[in-house]
């Protein structure tokens, strides 16, 4: 039995890995037209370098590649646009709206590098460092970012804290109504 032409190769890590690679391209860009055209993108780069790429970490290349070109179309693309009204307000009855809709939301008002950070260290799972080295960074950078874009998917979003906040949070808040009774200690410093 010959082994597959490398035309085979590529076409079989392209159908395998591009579902994993358009969901990230997905969260990063907040729009599936765009994501499709990064993917696309990537793909490219990735199918000119297959005879090099084949026998090490293809789809790690592929990923780098996938943030660094967002991160570089997002540079490009830094414009303001202006609007003759400003946009409405969000209705305040958010209960019925499902949360993903409402984190999707809060997600796309972050800041490219913001969305970038957290999709690859909470959906990608990548250490401090590994983000760091994808997006080309310092690990600070990467602290900073992080800490920056929760507290604002927080400030955003305060419903998706409310539905998914434990009964820890109320005991702890009854503990600052009786003040009998001890305070818990802090088990850390917060960083």
């Amino acid at each position: 039995m010959t082994p597959p032409d490398a035309y085979e190769e590529f076409a079989a890590f392209a159908r395998a890995c591009q579902p994993r690679l358009l969901r990230a391209a997905y969260l990063i860009c907040g729009d599936v037209h765009l994501a499709e055209d990064l993917l696309q993108a990537t793909m490219v780069k990735v199918a000119l370098r297959w005879s090099r790429l084949r026998d090490g970490q293809p789809e790690a290349y592929a990923r780098a590649v996938l943030y660094r070109d967002a991160v570089s179309w997002w540079r490009r693309q830094r414009r303001e646009i202006t609007v003759a009204t400003p946009p409405e307000p969000a209705p305040t009855g958010l209960d019925d709206v499902p949360l993903r809709l409402v984190f999707t939301q809060a997600l796309a008002r972050l800041t490219p590098k913001q969305r970038a950070v957290l999709v690859l260290r909470f959906f990608e799972d990548h250490t401090e460092a590994r983000t760091a080295a994808v997006l080309g960074v310092s690990v600070g950078t990467v602290k900073s970012q992080t800490a920056v874009a929760l507290r604002r998917l927080r400030e955003l979003a305060p419903e998706l804290l409310a539905d998914s906040a434990p009964a820890r949070y109320a005991e702890l808040s009854d503990l600052d109504k009786a003040p009998d009774r001890p305070r818990p200690q802090n088990e850390g410093s917060g960083r």
